[in-house]
């Protein structure tokens, strides 16, 4: 089925959209989901999470592309539901990412780095928009689906060394340029 019937369903309340979706994209949703939580239950709670936000979400949102509207969403409860599990213990692929991106972003939220957002968003959006394709595949594995570096390399051919010096390089050549535009980190 098409996404705009799949959509469509949803805008009509229609509850053969949810089977529709995890029939399109469940599969995935699941390794979106896999990368941040470890144990399938989890993840399979993660998933249907976000099949409830995207019922909730449309109408009226008709997002542009149903695939990365789903996506966004089983990342965002994937990684509210680690966060939940581990609340007093850190360690794991997401939270090695997340600290290799420290030095670029400090995560800590005012009412000032709040209207900074969007401004950082679109430093971002552009800094990766001006890297070559494979760069930004490398950059999006790692700190959007928080693959593991050793994944990466495989799936690209490239040594682990390489996709790790690739990576340092992006998240110096990142923070270089949120400091060029006075973005605080």
């Amino acid at each position: 089925m098409e996404d705009r019937e799949i959509v469509a369903l949803y805008v009509a309340r229609d509850e053969r959209a949810i089977a529709e979706t995890d029939s399109k994209y469940g599969a995935l949703c699941r390794a979106v989901a896999g990368n941040i939580l470890p144990v399938a239950e989890d993840r399979e709670e993660a998933v249907q999470d976000a099949y409830l936000g995207v019922w909730n979400a449309i109408p009226p949102t008709e997002p542009r592309s149903l695939r990365a509207f789903v996506c966004a969403l089983t990342r965002n409860a994937a990684l509210k539901l680690y966060d939940r599990l581990t609340a007093q213990r850190r360690g794991g692929t997401v939270t090695q990412s997340l600290e290799e991106l420290g030095d670029c972003v400090s995560g800590q939220c005012t009412p000032e780095t709040l209207l900074e957002g969007r401004r950082t968003e679109q430093v971002i959006a552009d800094f990766l928009r001006a890297q070559s394709p494979v760069k930004r595949h490398i950059f999006l594995r790692r700190y959007w689906r928080f693959d593991p570096i050793a994944v990466i390399a495989r799936e690209t051919g490239f040594s682990v060394s390489k996709v790790t010096g690739i990576l340092y390089r992006m998240r110096r050549e990142l923070r270089e340029t949120l400091e060029k535009e006075d973005i605080p980190l």
